[in-house]
Formats: structure tokens, sequence, C-alpha cells
């Protein structure tokens, strides 16, 4: 190439700049909880994080594929093609509350959890699991059974973990929509805070 040509060609792309390297994507995988229900979705936790990530000037957006009502089972069963189109270098799963409240077998609840984690790693993805609790309806073996699962997969793939993203407001009833399920919108800064505490080492 003749030395005039690549001069004009170096020239061009200073003046245009070179194309921006694609933003890295946050994929939070959810139900009701993370699909902000019951209140504005701009006032989601979700939609905070997307706040505090662009306020901290962190080149991540967030992708959220939360969907009201979702077990485990259909977490696992939306992921691949999640992770197909937002090629995500995170991944928080927020996913069982609804296996608890519906009485299903926690051992199926873990073997759907751990597919999302080794899939999502094997796509090149860092796994931030979110813990839930639920009441003891069922009795507190299951109960037990429930909120031990969440510690014992962390520990087994050593993933990021929130053990209860509730914790700061559980026993609060003022912080709840009067199902006392969903978390009203004066909770939802309480989650972000749990989420970004774990989250913030995995932004590298």
């Amino acid at each position: 190439m003749p030395r005039a040509v690549k001069t004009l060609l170096f020239c061009m792309l200073f003046a245009f700049g070179a194309p921006a390297a694609a933003q890295r994507s946050i994929l939070i995988l959810g139900d009701s909880i993370s699909s902000a229900y019951g209140i504005a979705q701009a006032r989601g936790w979700v939609a905070l994080l997307d706040e505090r990530l662009k306020r901290e000037r962190l080149d991540y957006i967030v992708a959220n594929a939360s969907v009201s009502g979702e077990t485990s089972a259909g977490g696992a069963a939306r992921l691949a093609p999640a992770l197909e189109r937002h090629r995500p270098a995170v991944v928080v799963l927020e996913l069982g509350g609804n296996d608890g409240l519906r009485g299903l077998p926690v051992a199926e609840m873990k073997r759907n959890l751990a597919a999302m984690i080794e899939q999502s790693r094997k796509a090149g993805a860092r796994v931030l699991l979110v813990g839930m609790r639920i009441p003891p309806n069922y009795g507190p073996d299951y109960a037990g059974q429930f909120d031990a699962a969440f510690g014992e997969l962390a520990k087994r793939y050593k993933t990021a973990l929130v053990p209860f993203l509730m914790e700061d407001f559980a026993d609060k009833p003022d912080l709840f929509l009067p199902d006392r399920i969903h978390p009203a919108e004066a909770a939802q800064p309480l989650m972000l805070e749990r989420v970004w505490a774990a989250l913030r080492p995995l932004l590298r």
C-alpha cells in the first residue's frame, strides 16, 4: 500500500475515532422481586443498579430478564437464549423464591440453579447467586433445607452470594406491599445495597 494512502487512512481513523468497545452487560435472571412487581419499573432495585453503574462511571449495562412468577426451572429454560443475546460478563441469579412458595422439591431447585451456574460460567460469565428465605408454611425442615441451599451452592461453585436479599427489612411490614410478599418502593434501595456489596468485586 502506498505511503500516502496509509497516511490518509491513519488520519481518517484519528479524526473519526476507533470503534468504541462494546459495553459489558450484567444479566439479571430473576422473578417478581427483580421485575419490580407492584411498583414503577424505574424504582425497582434493578433500575437503581443501572443508575448506580452510571453514577460511578462503570462501563456496564444492565439487561433485566426477570419474569414475575418465574421458578428455577423456568429460568433454566430461558437462560441459554438470554446468554446468547446479551453475552453477559456477570449473571445475577435471583430465583428460587417461587419454588419455595409452591413447595417444590429443594433438590430440584438446587439442580436447576447448579445448571444455570455451570451454563453461565461456560459462557464466560461470573455469577452472583441471590438467596431467599420462605415462611415456615411447609414446616421447619423444608424451610431450613431451602435456606441452606443457596449457601451450599455458593460454596460448591465458589460463587459470590447474597445470603438473603431481604435481610435488612424482612421483619418490617411497612416495607412490603399489602400481600406481605413483595417489597415496596422504599425497600428497593436496601435490596440494591445487599446486591451491590456482593456484585461490586465482580466488576473488573
